[in-house]
């Protein structure tokens, strides 16, 4: 089961011809008869070159253009299976629901190579799906390394395939729980603003309408406190750090948030209190619609409890 991480990649350049009109990263999964993500990651890792330029991934294709690819070497790199504990909330042959702790990566990634969700499962399931690569198996969706919470793995490419399309579709419901800075006046409300890479900070997320994509969030009130608000908050898109940039964009950064507020926390925080508590899908072999929740962790109960008695 343990497959070793060789982490430096040998690289062998091609070039490729693709039809005038075609999304350069369309074009390049269909030429390499890999998935649409290996394709962008390509892209954006600056690995194409279209001319001699680097170019985004969706450039329409010109019938002149000349288009170099540097292609890893084949499974050149593994995660390795570690034996990290896991929460499984449920299994069965096609899936796996986990509840991951904050602080835990999803997939291996340079700075994050182990210590993964992705090496805990290795350690612990057979079989996962292989449509994401070897660094990626099984894993149909992520959530960020310091929000905790539910996450649905796929352990064949039938399944992976299934969910991913009901992601696609935003037939997948995400219900997510937050702490908020601010008193939010209104008890519910969509934030429908298009989120894209920071214009300033290519590290950071932000509402913007230069080369960005939809994103929507419908959030609901549950308690208000002197300074801030618990709320739940559901997507209809699943954009990178989604909920935290729309909190943010309204002026209620999620509490504990290290790159999206200014704000300084009271309490002794690790990362954001935003929990992914509860998930629910139709089932990609029963056809059956199953939902299941994951507890707040202890520590954001915990803050919970201080703000209903009062206590900073």
């Amino acid at each position: 089961m343990e497959e070793k991480n060789t982490r430096k990649i040998e690289t062998e350049a091609i070039e490729i011809s693709l039809v005038a009109g075609v999304r350069l990263d369309v074009g390049i999964a269909g030429a390499l008869a890999k998935s649409r993500s290996f394709a962008q990651n390509l892209v954006e890792t600056g690995s194409v070159k279209v001319n001699g330029a680097v170019k985004k991934s969706n450039y329409k294709v010109r019938a002149d253009d000349r288009i170099e690819i540097c292609l890893p070497e084949s499974q050149a790199l593994q995660a390795e299976a570690e034996d990290i504990p896991l929460e499984i909330v449920y299994e069965d042959e096609d899936l796996l629901v986990v509840n991951k702790p904050q602080g835990m990566v999803v997939h291996p990634a340079p700075g994050a190579w182990g210590g993964t969700l992705v090496n805990a499962l290795l350690f612990r399931v057979r079989d996962l799906s292989g449509i994401n690569g070897v660094l990626r198996p099984g894993i149909v969706h992520r959530i960020d390394k310091d929000t905790s919470g539910l996450l649905v793995v796929a352990k064949n490419d039938a399944a992976h395939q299934g969910l991913a399309a009901q992601l696609k579709e935003h037939k997948v419901e995400r219900r997510y729980r937050a702490i908020v800075h601010g008193v939010m006046a209104e008890a519910s409300g969509t934030v429908d603003a298009p989120i894209g890479r920071d214009v300033q900070d290519r590290k950071r997320m932000a509402v913007t309408w230069q080369q960005a994509k939809p994103a929507v969030t419908h959030y609901q009130v549950l308690e208000r406190y002197a300074e801030f608000t618990y709320i739940e908050a559901w997507l209809e898109t699943g954009r990178t750090h989604q909920i935290r940039v729309h909190m943010a964009y309204l002026q209620h950064p999620v509490l504990g948030d290290p790159r999206y507020s200014r704000k300084q926390s009271p309490y002794p925080l690790n990362g954001q209190l935003l929990h992914a508590a509860a998930l629910s899908f139709t089932h990609p072999q029963s056809g059956e619609i199953v939902t299941f929740q994951a507890p707040l962790p202890a520590l954001f109960q915990e803050i919970l409890t201080r703000l209903r008695q009062g206590e900073r």
